[in-house]
């Protein structure tokens, strides 16, 4: 029985660049940060890699964890800025409130943006997207009441 998902990983040439993004940028906390060792053999099974060393750190974003890895070996490669239509997981989207504050705020900081947030007719939904600092595509969506998309997860203020 499938539970549901419990995180995305991302991996990364320049961890601290990355978190200052998702963690500094989108206000994401930061549960873990460790190093990544030789020898551990049931993770070097799962990732299909051996004497693997770096950096792993675990931002939570609501339900969901984020994980992050730099690598320092073996060596990584640089992601490469691929547009939304190449196969492959493309996006993360964040469910935001107030999208256009989000936008000039991020815009500010000097996250780059493909487009102003626009309206998708029909749908109740407002998004746009940017780009992390390592090019992955990443989406800020705010769910309007009356949505079919529902927005039985979005948390009241407090």
């Amino acid at each position: 029985m499938i539970n549901g998902i419990h995180h995305v990983s991302l991996s990364t040439t320049d961890m601290d660049r990355l978190l200052h993004f998702y963690r500094d940028l989108l206000g994401l906390p930061q549960r873990l940060d460790m190093q990544i060792k030789p020898g551990n053999k049931p993770f070097e099974t799962i990732v299909g890699m051996s004497d693997t060393r770096g950096r792993a750190a675990g931002l939570r974003a609501g339900n969901l964890w984020i994980e992050i890895f730099q690598y320092t070996h073996p060596d990584p490669r640089p992601v490469e800025k691929r547009p939304a239509c190449d196969a492959g997981i493309r996006h993360l989207c964040f469910d935001v409130t107030d999208i256009e504050a989000e936008y000039r705020r991020l815009s500010a900081a000097g996250v780059e943006f493909v487009s102003a947030p626009q309206q998708l007719e029909g749908a109740g939904v407002c998004s746009v997207y940017a780009r992390d600092p390592d090019g992955n595509i990443v989406e800020l969506q705010e769910i309007f009441p009356g949505s079919k998309l529902g927005r039985d997860h979005v948390r009241k203020p407090e």
